[in-house]
């Protein structure tokens, strides 16, 4: 069992086009050994292990959520029975804190489908926000702070008209709701906008000690551990709600997103499916691999999505207690997927694989099925029991094809 945590490279290099720096050859990805599961039995894992490796995460990687921080209060703005031609019912659901008032909140919005007593729910966070998710023109326009982009037509860092359904292609709602599934999300930037000092303008500063005047210690939460939180704030939301079944959530993020997804759906295990889509370095590829994306590359880049812990291992990922294949773990025995794509090399395909496959094991302990097969599987060949995995033809994104594949595993689990 324990030579299964040395990572295989024997496979033949992957064609990308060369990045100074970056390195996309699978023979100089590095030989380390990675950190061992301690696998006993079940309720040892559940008991002892699990406790310690969410720690260690919290502490290493993307900080502790604070425990103070207040309930939330929420409220229904606006309700549309009607919505997408007659297919669902949307409503407009604000997040608030009114034990932290300076921060703004969350506006959530959810489609039910129409005829259906209580829905299963996939719940995610947008890049975008609600009205470049769906493609209805009366959803309004958010306010909030967004990264600049010409293609998006984001302009002064704020969204335009024509932002309206730009994200819609990642968001089939159509598609989710005819197979009888709800779909919950809200904008990533109403929790804390995505730059260095966004926190400042975000949950993290609200609920600070001293507010903007904060320096961020090692093992305090990042801009994921923030975002992951307000999925979790979601979840407490469809738990009241009678169109949504409460206890069949699927949390499901793409980038770094998927990464928040991740983090949010192991720490809150009312997320019953958890669904990575291209999370790449951070999220489900192994750390310890120089393929793509590194340590040192995004901590320096993003260094405000994780606890400062993390930048220690920059060039130095064999001394971090923890890898990604952990992180997979902590979902155990609930299912989750972990999604790729061919020429989405940065994000680490095969590390990506390697850490469902070196998870497996503490599926075994349940008598559950991980991704079952040794080797990374063919393009477009989705394989797993209650881990899943496929290496989707095409770039970084999220497809129809991607969607496909997690109707279809939520389908499994939970339709009998």
């Amino acid at each position: 069992m324990r030579s299964s945590l040395f990572l295989l490279l024997t496979a033949s290099a992957l064609a990308q086009t060369p990045r100074p720096g970056v390195n996309y050859d699978e023979a100089k990805v590095g030989t380390d050994r990675l950190p061992d599961l301690k696998l006993t039995t079940a309720q040892e894992w559940t008991q002892k292990r699990r406790p310690e490796i969410l720690e260690l995460f919290e502490d290493y990687v993307y900080g502790k959520t604070p425990a103070n921080i207040g309930a939330p209060k929420f409220e229904v703005t606006a309700t549309k029975a009607d919505a997408l031609g007659g297919l669902a019912t949307r409503k407009f659901i604000h997040v608030s804190l009114p034990d932290r008032p300076a921060w703004p909140g969350m506006d959530v919005m959810l489609y039910t489908p129409n005829g259906t007593k209580a829905a299963p729910c996939f719940v995610g966070l947008s890049f975008g926000g609600n009205h470049a998710v769906s493609t209805e023109p009366d959803v309004p326009l958010s306010t909030r702070w967004m990264r600049e982009s010409k293609e998006k037509h984001i302009v002064d860092h704020r969204a335009t008209e024509a932002t309206r359904g730009t994200e819609s292609s990642r968001w089939p709602l159509e598609m989710i709701l005819k197979q009888g599934f709800a779909v919950a999300t809200a904008y990533y930037g109403d929790i804390e906008p995505d730059h260095a000092d966004g926190w400042k303008d975000g949950l993290r500063a609200a609920v600070s000690r001293d507010g903007a005047g904060t320096v961020w210690k090692d093992g305090e939460w990042g801009a994921i551990g923030a975002w992951a939180w307000g999925l979790s704030r979601i979840a407490d939301y469809l738990q009241t709600d009678a169109q949504v079944d409460g206890k069949h959530l699927a949390v499901i993020g793409h980038s770094r997103l998927g990464k928040t997804s991740l983090w949010a759906g192991v720490q809150d295990e009312r997320f019953g499916v958890v669904i990575s889509n291209d999370s790449g370095e951070g999220g489900a590829a192994l750390m310890r691999r120089d393929f793509g994306e590194t340590t040192a590359i995004i901590t320096k880049a993003f260094p405000h999505w994780f606890t400062p812990n993390y930048a220690k291992y920059a060039g130095n990922a064999a001394a971090c207690p923890v890898d990604m294949h952990m992180l997979i773990a902590l979902a155990a025995p609930r299912p989750i997927y972990i999604a790729s794509a061919s020429e989405d090399h940065w994000a680490d395909q095969k590390g990506e694989f390697l850490s469902g496959k070196y998870a497996s094991p503490v599926y075994a302990l349940f008598g559950k099925q991980g991704v079952g097969v040794d080797a990374q599987p063919a393009i477009d060949t989705p394989v797993g029991d209650f881990i899943g995995y496929h290496n989707r033809t095409g770039k970084h994104d999220v497809t129809d094809y991607d969607w496909t594949q997690y109707l279809k595993f939520a389908s499994r689990h939970w339709v009998k």
